[in-house]
């Protein structure tokens, strides 16, 4: 199965950012993530795709811990994508930031703000 164009031209923004072995198994898994239901774990998505007898299984969940790729890169381009989807349209962004994962002592009523 592949995915229709709208998503694929989305996939293309992030394509570079990795290695091309990584970026083919970034797909399956992106695909399996979206066809599975309920906990979408690695192994669930190989499954979804029909690869759970799959030699190489273990390569798939490298993809997480071994492969080289940066957050903050794949965070930049998604900022990007968004600002340039909504913005030039003539919509406004608002961003909301939870920062409850944050290790800092702060009175619970200050755990969330928002920045237009």
């Amino acid at each position: 199965m592949s995915p229709s164009d709208p998503i694929l031209s989305v996939m293309r923004e992030f394509e570079s950012a990795f290695s091309q072995p990584t970026w083919k198994k970034v797909q399956v898994l992106f695909m399996g993530t979206l066809l599975a239901r309920g906990r979408r774990t690695v192994t669930t998505a190989l499954r979804h795709m029909g690869l759970s007898d799959e030699r190489n299984f273990s390569l798939y969940h490298q993809v997480l811990n071994r492969a080289r790729w940066t957050p903050l890169e794949l965070s930049l381009r998604l900022l990007h994508l968004l600002v340039h989807t909504f913005v030039a349209a003539g919509g406004a962004l608002t961003f909301v930031i939870d920062e409850t994962l944050e290790r800092r002592s702060r009175p619970p009523h200050q755990k969330t703000r928002s920045l237009s």
